[in-house]
């Protein structure tokens, strides 16, 4: 096997055994690096503190990591137009921080009879939210609501 030793420095080709009596005189473990080279190569090293920089790598890595969340805006057919401000400024800020939108209008009673309202409803957020947002789940009726999800660019 070819062995390196803890300052990164190749010691050669020696038996396992000698690999060993090596690490016990060091004070350290011998572990073993790439077991399919030919030769095997093995380093000498403190295992935990091998374990334990791996353990904060990958913390650090989750740690970068962004998850996207889906926020959901609830909507009327008949909404007023500062009611609809409020709404798609929110909207446009979930966008900003790199999340989904839901967007769910919701109809009730005899508006069920003018769904037209809510498809003009949509084709306006899609108009206003088009450069920064694109549409990911096209507007669909399930039951009394109408739903469509939105993603940033």
């Amino acid at each position: 096997m070819l062995l390196i030793d803890e300052n990164g420095e190749k010691q050669g080709e020696m038996p396992i055994e000698a690999a060993l009596d090596a690490a016990a005189e060091a004070g350290l473990d011998l572990i073993e690096v790439s077991p399919t080279a030919n030769p095997p190569v093995c380093k000498l090293a403190d295992f935990g503190k091998l374990k334990y920089a791996e353990q904060k790598k990958k913390a650090e890595a989750r740690k970068k990591q962004k998850t996207q969340d889906i926020k959901e805006i609830k909507m009327r057919p008949n909404i007023d137009t500062h009611d609809y401000e409020v709404k798609t400024k929110s909207m446009r800020r979930f966008f900003e921080d790199g999340d989904k939108v839901k967007i769910t209008l919701r109809f009730r009673g005899r508006e069920m009879a003018h769904q037209d309202r809510g498809m003009v409803i949509f084709d306006r957020v899609k108009a206003d939210f088009g450069d920064i947002a694109k549409v990911e789940f096209e507007p669909k009726l399930e039951g009394r609501q109408m739903i469509m999800v939105m993603a940033p660019r």
